[in-house]
Protein backbone atom coordinates (compact mmCIF):
# COMPACT_ATOMS: atom_id res chain seq x y z
CA UNK A 1 0.00 0.00 0.00
CA UNK A 2 1.18 3.15 -0.59
CA UNK A 3 0.85 6.21 1.73
CA UNK A 4 -0.17 9.66 0.85
CA UNK A 5 2.28 11.27 3.10
CA UNK A 6 2.57 13.75 0.10
CA UNK A 7 0.02 16.47 2.03
CA UNK A 8 2.98 17.02 4.22
CA UNK A 9 4.84 18.90 1.12
CA UNK A 10 4.86 22.06 0.01
CA UNK A 11 2.42 22.69 -2.59
CA UNK A 12 3.97 23.70 -5.78
CA UNK A 13 3.22 26.36 -7.91
CA UNK A 14 5.06 25.86 -10.77
CA UNK A 15 2.82 23.27 -13.15
CA UNK A 16 4.46 19.91 -14.30
CA UNK A 17 6.19 20.21 -17.05
CA UNK A 18 7.15 23.84 -17.10
CA UNK A 19 10.99 23.83 -15.45
CA UNK A 20 11.75 21.47 -18.84
CA UNK A 21 9.83 23.40 -21.44
CA UNK A 22 11.05 26.43 -19.81
CA UNK A 23 14.58 25.59 -19.83
CA UNK A 24 14.42 23.34 -23.25
CA UNK A 25 13.25 27.08 -25.01
CA UNK A 26 16.41 28.67 -23.44
CA UNK A 27 18.40 25.37 -24.64
CA UNK A 28 17.16 25.84 -27.74
CA UNK A 29 17.51 29.12 -28.44
CA UNK A 30 21.32 29.44 -27.40
CA UNK A 31 21.75 26.65 -30.47
CA UNK A 32 20.39 28.69 -32.79
CA UNK A 33 22.72 28.44 -35.41
CA UNK A 34 22.92 32.44 -36.28
CA UNK A 35 24.66 33.03 -33.01
CA UNK A 36 27.52 30.93 -34.17
CA UNK A 37 27.87 31.41 -38.24
CA UNK A 38 26.44 35.39 -38.18
CA UNK A 39 27.51 36.57 -34.44
CA UNK A 40 30.97 35.06 -33.85
CA UNK A 41 29.95 32.84 -31.17
CA UNK A 42 32.61 30.18 -30.81
CA UNK A 43 31.09 26.71 -31.78
CA UNK A 44 32.84 25.25 -28.57
CA UNK A 45 32.00 23.76 -25.94
CA UNK A 46 32.44 26.84 -23.90
CA UNK A 47 31.15 28.89 -26.61
CA UNK A 48 28.05 26.62 -26.45
CA UNK A 49 27.53 27.02 -22.56
CA UNK A 50 28.25 30.78 -22.01
CA UNK A 51 25.36 31.83 -24.31
CA UNK A 52 23.44 29.08 -22.18
CA UNK A 53 23.93 31.43 -19.52
CA UNK A 54 23.30 34.56 -21.19
CA UNK A 55 19.91 33.65 -22.12
CA UNK A 56 19.63 32.08 -18.42
CA UNK A 57 20.36 35.28 -17.28
CA UNK A 58 18.16 37.04 -19.18
CA UNK A 59 15.02 35.02 -18.13
CA UNK A 60 15.97 34.74 -14.33
CA UNK A 61 16.38 38.56 -14.36
CA UNK A 62 13.13 39.14 -15.68
CA UNK A 63 12.14 36.88 -12.91
CA UNK A 64 13.06 38.58 -10.00
CA UNK A 65 10.77 41.28 -10.77
CA UNK A 66 7.62 38.28 -10.52
CA UNK A 67 5.96 37.93 -6.96
CA UNK A 68 6.45 34.46 -6.55
CA UNK A 69 8.30 33.10 -9.14
CA UNK A 70 11.77 32.49 -6.75
CA UNK A 71 10.58 28.66 -7.01
CA UNK A 72 10.35 28.63 -10.72
CA UNK A 73 13.81 30.68 -10.56
CA UNK A 74 15.89 28.10 -8.31
CA UNK A 75 13.78 25.12 -10.27
CA UNK A 76 15.44 26.04 -13.11
CA UNK A 77 18.63 26.98 -11.60
CA UNK A 78 18.66 23.29 -10.31
CA UNK A 79 17.70 21.59 -14.10
CA UNK A 80 20.90 24.03 -15.60
CA UNK A 81 22.98 22.12 -12.80
CA UNK A 82 21.45 18.68 -13.57
CA UNK A 83 22.26 19.71 -17.23
CA UNK A 84 25.40 20.26 -16.94
CA UNK A 85 26.59 17.39 -14.34
CA UNK A 86 24.82 15.18 -17.33
CA UNK A 87 26.95 16.67 -19.37
CA UNK A 88 30.42 16.11 -18.11
CA UNK A 89 29.35 12.64 -17.08
CA UNK A 90 28.60 12.25 -21.10
CA UNK A 91 31.53 13.61 -22.05
CA UNK A 92 33.48 11.23 -19.41
CA UNK A 93 34.48 13.40 -17.05
CA UNK A 94 34.59 10.92 -13.42
CA UNK A 95 32.76 10.90 -10.49
CA UNK A 96 35.82 12.53 -8.39
CA UNK A 97 36.44 15.14 -11.20
CA UNK A 98 32.87 16.20 -11.68
CA UNK A 99 32.26 18.58 -8.11
CA UNK A 100 35.14 20.55 -8.97
CA UNK A 101 33.98 21.59 -12.45
CA UNK A 102 30.29 22.24 -11.56
CA UNK A 103 32.13 24.27 -8.60
CA UNK A 104 33.87 25.95 -11.96
CA UNK A 105 30.13 26.27 -13.46
CA UNK A 106 28.51 27.91 -10.25
CA UNK A 107 31.50 30.21 -10.03
CA UNK A 108 31.24 31.31 -13.78
CA UNK A 109 27.12 31.47 -13.64
CA UNK A 110 27.28 33.91 -10.52
CA UNK A 111 30.39 35.49 -11.56
CA UNK A 112 28.21 36.46 -15.31
CA UNK A 113 24.76 37.38 -13.37
CA UNK A 114 27.25 39.89 -11.65
CA UNK A 115 29.08 41.30 -14.88
CA UNK A 116 25.88 41.49 -17.03
CA UNK A 117 23.69 42.99 -14.14
CA UNK A 118 26.34 45.56 -13.79
CA UNK A 119 26.30 45.97 -17.30
CA UNK A 120 22.78 46.51 -17.93
CA UNK A 121 22.34 48.97 -15.05
CA UNK A 122 25.62 51.18 -16.47
CA UNK A 123 24.22 51.28 -20.35
CA UNK A 124 26.19 52.56 -23.04
CA UNK A 125 28.92 50.15 -24.16
CA UNK A 126 29.29 48.04 -20.96
CA UNK A 127 26.93 45.27 -22.05
CA UNK A 128 28.66 44.68 -25.26
CA UNK A 129 32.45 44.92 -23.06
CA UNK A 130 31.22 42.20 -20.88
CA UNK A 131 30.09 39.75 -23.68
CA UNK A 132 33.10 40.49 -25.52
CA UNK A 133 34.79 39.46 -22.88
CA UNK A 134 32.96 36.33 -21.73
CA UNK A 135 31.16 34.99 -24.45
CA UNK A 136 33.69 35.93 -27.25
CA UNK A 137 36.98 35.39 -25.80
CA UNK A 138 37.83 39.35 -25.93
CA UNK A 139 37.48 39.73 -29.63
CA UNK A 140 34.96 41.22 -32.55
CA UNK A 141 33.30 44.13 -30.59
CA UNK A 142 31.34 44.82 -33.37
CA UNK A 143 29.27 41.58 -32.64
CA UNK A 144 29.56 41.79 -29.17
CA UNK A 145 27.32 44.89 -29.70
CA UNK A 146 24.83 42.92 -31.93
CA UNK A 147 24.85 40.51 -28.91
CA UNK A 148 24.04 42.87 -26.58
CA UNK A 149 21.71 44.61 -28.70
CA UNK A 150 20.01 41.45 -28.39
CA UNK A 151 20.10 40.94 -24.71
CA UNK A 152 18.48 43.97 -24.50
CA UNK A 153 15.56 43.66 -26.91
CA UNK A 154 15.16 40.18 -25.25
CA UNK A 155 15.17 42.17 -22.08
CA UNK A 156 12.27 44.52 -23.39
CA UNK A 157 10.50 41.57 -25.11
CA UNK A 158 10.47 39.87 -21.58
CA UNK A 159 9.59 42.61 -19.91
CA UNK A 160 6.20 43.28 -21.81
CA UNK A 161 5.50 39.39 -21.53
CA UNK A 162 2.89 39.02 -19.15
CA UNK A 163 3.99 37.09 -16.16
CA UNK A 164 0.90 34.23 -16.21
CA UNK A 165 2.76 33.74 -19.21
CA UNK A 166 6.30 33.07 -18.24
CA UNK A 167 4.98 31.28 -15.37
CA UNK A 168 3.45 28.77 -18.04
CA UNK A 169 6.08 28.95 -20.65
CA UNK A 170 3.85 30.63 -22.88
CA UNK A 171 6.38 33.09 -24.37
CA UNK A 172 9.14 33.26 -27.00
CA UNK A 173 12.83 34.69 -27.46
CA UNK A 174 13.17 37.16 -30.25
CA UNK A 175 14.83 36.01 -33.16
CA UNK A 176 19.04 36.50 -33.43
CA UNK A 177 18.89 38.34 -36.07
CA UNK A 178 15.90 40.71 -36.52
CA UNK A 179 15.31 44.67 -37.03
CA UNK A 180 14.68 45.21 -33.46
CA UNK A 181 18.74 44.10 -32.73
CA UNK A 182 20.67 46.12 -34.40
CA UNK A 183 23.19 47.94 -32.18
Amino acid sequence: MLWPFNHFRKPRRTPPGTIEAIYGMIVTQAREPLFYRVLGVPDTVNGRFDLLLLHLWLLLRRLRAVQGAAELSQALFDRFCEDMDDNLREMGVGDQTVPKRMRAFGEAFYGRVQAYDQAMEAGGEALAAAICKNILNGTGFDQAERLAAYARASEADLGRTDEAALLRASFKFPRALSEDVTP
